[in-house]
């Protein structure tokens, strides 16, 4: 069974007052490696990622190389990576992740957003949420971190 249907085609994006959601390529590499390197404890505290294990240093090169692969899950509809960015300037503030769950039908999500602009971390989490509930077919979610958000 496909992630999504053949037929849909991806949203993409989403827009905020507060942010805007748009695909993750690897035109994005600096400024999505500098939000997330100069953020590594705050993301490390966001619901969702309690192992420790992401953030962890990479080179530039690196994080190309995840990147390249994220945009390559979307291109081939295996997962879904969007950046967050700064309405007013474009810069990268956080990012959401978007994957099949395993062993069911279904999308878990992640999120996460810039130490510096951690307010947006509940109203990013909240929109995706709403978001995914429009947009996207997917019978069950599980937003890594929220049970309240997911579905």
């Amino acid at each position: 069974m496909p992630f999504i249907p053949p037929s849909l085609d991806p949203p993409t994006g989403l827009v905020h007052d507060a942010f805007v959601l748009e695909p993750l390529d690897p035109g994005h590499n600096e400024s999505d490696h500098a939000a997330w390197s100069g953020s590594i404890d705050h993301i490390r505290s966001t619901p969702g990622y309690p192992d420790g294990r992401w953030p962890r240093e990479m080179t530039l090169e690196e994080n190309l190389a995840d990147l390249e692969r994220h945009a390559g899950d979307f291109a081939t509809r295996r997962g879904f990576t969007y950046t967050v960015l700064d309405p007013a300037d474009g810069d990268v503030i956080g990012c959401v992740y978007i994957y099949p769950l395993k062993g069911e039908p279904g999308a878990e999500v992640q999120s996460w957003v810039r130490a510096d602009r951690a307010a947006l971390d509940l109203p990013l989490a909240v929109a995706v949420a709403a978001w995914l509930d429009d947009a996207w077919p997917f019978p069950r979610v599980r937003y890594l971190g929220r049970p309240a958000l997911s579905r």
